[in-house]
């Protein structure tokens, strides 16, 4: 009987195993920036988009409508009609009130020339 002897070698150490408490915290800071990164994105988009096309029609020259342009002419001829008739209501107001002082001086000199109320 032979006998053979095999010399088996040591078992090597198995790597060391990784932190998952790390681990977990890296992904949900991966995850974080890019739902980040997404938010940001979308909130960029929903405010500058309206912006950006407004600011492009403008470009192109199509930024105001047609209607509307004529509608703000309509109401800058109407402002400058009524702009003379205000100064006029106030110069208006302005004679009244002279013609009142004037009434009630007269009133108080005919009290005074008649003796007063009595």
């Amino acid at each position: 009987m032979v006998a053979l002897q095999v010399a088996i070698p040591p078992p090597t150490p198995l790597p060391p195993l990784p932190d998952v408490y790390a681990l977990t915290s890296q992904r949900n800071e991966f995850i974080l920036t890019i739902v980040g990164f997404l938010v940001t994105g979308i909130v960029l988009i929903r405010v500058f988009g309206p912006l950006m096309r407004a600011w492009a029609r403008r470009l192109e020259g199509k930024s105001v409508d047609p209607e509307l342009r004529g509608e703000v002419e309509q109401l800058r001829e109407q402002v400058a009609e009524v702009e003379p008739l205000r100064n006029r209501v106030l110069e208006l107001e302005d004679r009244l009130e002279f013609a009142e002082r004037l009434l009630a001086q007269r009133k108080d000199q005919d009290l005074l020339q008649r003796g007063g109320p009595a």
